[in-house]
C-alpha cells in the first residue's frame, strides 16, 4: 500500500460497519434493563451467536498480530497451539466445561465468574480475591489487544500510533458501557465474521504470491539453508534463541527456544483458555445444553481458520520479503535491529503484499478483533468491581453496583491505555502467555473443583488460589528469566539476574504453579470438613 490512503474508500468501509456497531449497541440497550441482562444476557443466547462470540472473544489481534509475528520468527511449530486451541479451547471447553457451567450458575443464580465460584464454595473471600485479581492484572492483556489493533492501523492508515490506539478505545467503550454483554455478543458475532472472510482472503493471497501450496512450503524449507540466511540467523540471536532449526520444523528438543515455546507458547496459552473469566461468562449464557453442543462445530471452525491461518501466514512471510527484498521478516520492521519488533511483521506484510481494498477489509479485521476481545475484558473487568467487589465484598446495593459496573470499565480502559503506551516492543504474546497462564495458575483448580469435585471444601478452594497466585507471582520475579531480568528485583536482592539456572529459568510458571495448586486444593479440601448435602444438592440438581 506504500502509506497511500483512498479517504472515499475508507470512509465507506468504516461508515457502514460503525453503523451496523452502532445499530446492535442500540438494539441491546433496548433489551438491557436488569443486572441479568448486563452480565448474561438474559441466559437466552442461541447456539449460533453464543459460540462466535465465544470464538471472536478467544481471538483477538494477539493471535493475529502477535502470535503471528512469533510465528513469523519461530515457525510452524506454533500450529500445535492451534491444536490445543480447538481441543482445549472448544471441545473440553464447550463439551465438559460448559454445560456444568451452565448449570451451576444457573442453579446459584451466578452472574459473573467470580460469583459462580463464591456461591459454590459459600465464600466472599473468593469472590473478593478472584475479583481484584482480574481487575488489577486483565489490564495486561487488554493493552496488548489494543496494541495489535492500534499497529495495523498506523501501518494502514498511516496515522500515529497514540491516534489509532485512542480511536479504538473509544469505540469498544462506548458500547459496553450502554449495551452490557448483549451488545458484546451481537456484535462479537458480527466480528466474527468479519474475521472469517479477512483471514480466508489473506490465506488464498499468500499462497497465490508465492506460487502455490506445495511451492510456498518447499520455499520456506529451502530458506533457512542458504548460506546468508544462516549468517543473519546467527547475527540475530536476540530473536532467534539457541534450538531454532527453521520455520518447518520444531526446534531443537531441551533448547532454550523449545521451552519458551512448549511451556509458555503452547501449553500457558492452550491450558490457560480453560480459566479465562470473559470465556467463562460465555457459557452461562447459553439457552440450553444443545446450544453448546452445537456450538463446538462452528467454534472448531472459526479457531482452525484463525489461528491455522495466522500460524501458517507468518512463516511465509520470511519465504516472501526474501524473494522481494532480500529480507527476513523480522528486518522488515524497522531500520536497524535495535528497533527490530515482530509485532509489526503481519501489518507491513499485510499492507505489501494485498491491494487497498483488502487492506482496508483486513484493517477492519482487526478492529473487529481487537474490539471483540477488549469488550468482553472490560466487561468483565467492570463487573469484577461492581458485582463482585462492591456487591459481594462490601455489602452495596443493587443499583450502584450495577452504575460501579460501568465505572470499572471505564478505569479498565483508562489502565489499559496507560499500559498500551508503556508497554516495550514484541510484548503481545509474552503478555498474553503471562495473563493466560496466571489465570490457570489461579483459577483453573478451583473451577475444576467447583464443576466436578463435591468433596472440595471452601478452605481447600481457597489455598489452591493462593497457592497458585503466589507461585506464579514468585516464579516471574525470582525465576523466569524474561520477567526476572526486566523487574531487577533478584538481581537487587541476591545479586543474579535468576535463582534458578537452565532450564527453570526459561520454564514457564503455569508448569509449577498450576500442579502444585492443584495438589493443595485436594490435600486441605481431604484434611477440612465437607460441605452440606444440602449445598451440594442445590448445586448440582
Amino acid at each position: 500500500m506504500g502509506g497511500k490512503v483512498d479517504p472515499t474508500l475508507l470512509g465507506v468501509l468504516v461508515a457502514l460497519y460503525l453503523s451496523i456497531i452502532v445499530y446492535l449497541a442500540y438494539y441491546s440497550w433496548k433489551r438491557t434493563r436488569t443486572a441479568e441482562d448486563f452480565m448474561v444476557a438474559g441466559r437466552g443466547m442461541r447456539s449460533f451467536i453464543m459460540a462466535l462470540s465465544y470464538g471472536a472473544t478467544f481471538i483477538s489481534t494477539s493471535a493475529i498480530i502477535g502470535f503471528g509475528g512469533i510465528a513469523a520468527m519461530w515457525g510452524m511449530s506454533l500450529l500445535w497451539l492451534t491444536f490445543l486451541n480447538i481441543f482445549v479451547g472448544i471441545l473440553i471447553a464447550f463439551a465438559i466445561f460448559g454445560k456444568r457451567t451452565r448449570k451451576i450458575g444457573k442453579n446459584l443464580k451466578a452472574l459473573t465468574f467470580p460469583e459462580l465460584l463464591a456461591k459454590r464454595f459459600q465464600s466472599r473471600f473468593i469472590q473478593g480475591f478472584s475479583a481484584l485479581v482480574i481487575f488489577l492484572f486483565i489490564s495486561a492483556y487488554t493493552s496488548i489487544v489494543l496494541i495489535g489493533g492500534a499497529r495495523f492501523v498506523e501501518e494502514s492508515l498511516a496515522i500515529t500510533y497514540n491516534t489509532a490506539l485512542a480511536l479504538i478505545a473509544v469505540i469498544v467503550v462506548l458500547y459496553v458501557l450502554f449495551g452490557g454483554l448483549r451488545a458484546v455478543m451481537y456484535t462479537d458475532a458480527l466480528q466474527a465474521g468479519i474475521m472469517f472472510v479477512g483471514m480466508l482472503l489473506l490465506l488464498i493471497a499468500t499462497y497465490s504470491a508465492l506460487g502455490g501450496f506445495i511451492s510456498a512450503h518447499e520455499s520456506l524449507t529451502e530458506l533457512y539453508e542458504k548460506p546468508d540466511v544462516q549468517e543473519k540467523i546467527s547475527q540475530l540471536k536476540k530473536f532467534f534463541p539457541p534450538g531454532f532449526s527453521g520455520w518447518t520444523s520444531m526446534p531443537e528438543s531441551g533448547s532454550v527456544l523449545w521451552y519458551i515455546l512448549i511451556t509458555t507458547i503452547i501449553l500457558g496459552v492452550g491450558i490457560g483458555v480453560l480459566a479465562q473469566p470473559q470465556l467463562a461468562v460465555r457459557f452461562m449464557t447459553a439457552k440450553d445444553n444443545r446450544a453448546l453442543n452445537r456450538g463446538v462445530l462452528v467454534g472448531g471452525i472459526f479457531i482452525l481458520m484463525m489461528t491455522g491461518v495466522a500460524f501458517t501466514v507468518g512463516p511465509l512471510s520470511n519465504a516472501y520479503f526474501y524473494e522481494k527484498y532480500g529480507k527476513l521478516s523480522i528486518e522488515m520492521t524497522a531500520d536497524e535491529p535495535s528497533k527490530y519488533n515482530w509485532d509489526k511483521i503481519m501489518p507491513i506484510f499485510i499492507n505489501d503484499i494485498m491491494p487497498t481494498w483488502f487492506v482496508y477489509l483486513f484493517m477492519l479485521t482487526l478492529i473487529a478483533a481487537a474490539m471483540s476481545t477488549v469488550d468482553s475484558l472490560f466487561h468483565v473487568q467492570g463487573t469484577s468491581l461492581g458485582r463482585d467487589f462492591y456487591r459481594a465484598v462490601m455489602n452495596g446495593d443493587e443499583e450502584k453496583s450495577f452504575l460501579l459496573s460501568r465505572v470499572g470499565v471505564v478505569v479498565g480502559v483508562v489502565f489499559a491505555i496507560i499500559l498500551a503506551y508503556k508497554l516495550p516492543p514484541n510484548i503481545i504474546a509474552i503478555a498474553t502467555a503471562f495473563w493466560f497462564g496466571l489465570c490457570a495458575s489461579t483459577f483453573l483448580p478451583a473451577f475444576v473443583a467447583a464443576l466436578y469435585w463435591k468433596r472440595a471444601t471452601k478452605q481447600g478452594v481457597i489455598a489452591g488460589m493462593l497457592t497458585g497466585f503466589f507461585t506464579s507471582m514468585f516464579w516471574y520475579v525470582f525465576v523466569h528469566k524474561k520477567e526476572a531480568a526486566a523487574l531487577g528485583i533478584c538481581e537487587a536482592l541476591f545479586g543474579k539476574t535468576t535463582l534458578l539456572g537452565m532450564p527453570w529459568m526459561f520454564i514457564d510458571p503455569l508448569i509449577v504453579a498450576l500442579p502444585l495448586a492443584a495438589l493443595v486444593t485436594v490435600v486441605v479440601s481431604l484434611a477440612t470438613k465437607p460441605m452440606s448435602e444440602e449445598h451440594i444438592k442445590r448445586c448440582f440438581e
